[in-house]
């Protein structure tokens, strides 16, 4: 277990925070959750928690990491819906990260869907 902040900006312990999600020892209960969980899984090299939590009628057949980036912080802009009792929910948010090019931020809002009981990211657009 990591003592190290979670990367996802929770303030927590990444060990009790989006580790538990990563593992399959927990589920995300909102939208919100998923999609902080699945920064902190492209920030701490988990693609397999990124493909398992893709709504499989519209991930691609596999999530590769691009190599050489690094995922230096995220600010939520936005949460519409996608609380515990909703089916459907969006999350607008902005994630900075650094390339061989420099710093970029990628800015989406992005849907998410509940599917068995689980919330999945559907899609995302920019805004």
């Amino acid at each position: 277990m990591s003592t190290a902040a979670c990367p996802c900006g929770s303030g927590l312990a990444y060990a009790g925070c989006c580790e538990p999600l990563h593992d399959g020892r927990a589920r995300a209960t909102t939208a919100e959750q998923l999609m902080r969980s699945r920064y902190a899984a492209y920030a701490r090299a988990r693609p397999d928690y990124v493909f398992r939590t893709w709504h499989p009628r519209t991930r691609p057949a596999d999530v590769a990491l691009v190599p050489g980036l690094t995922w230096t912080g995220l600010t939520v802009l936005a949460v519409e819906a996608g609380g515990e009792d909703d089916d459907e929910g969006m999350v607008e948010f902005e994630a900075a990260h650094t390339a061989a090019d420099g710093p970029t931020v990628l800015h989406e809002r992005s849907r998410f869907v509940r599917r068995a009981e689980r919330w999945v990211y559907l899609d995302g657009n920019a805004p």
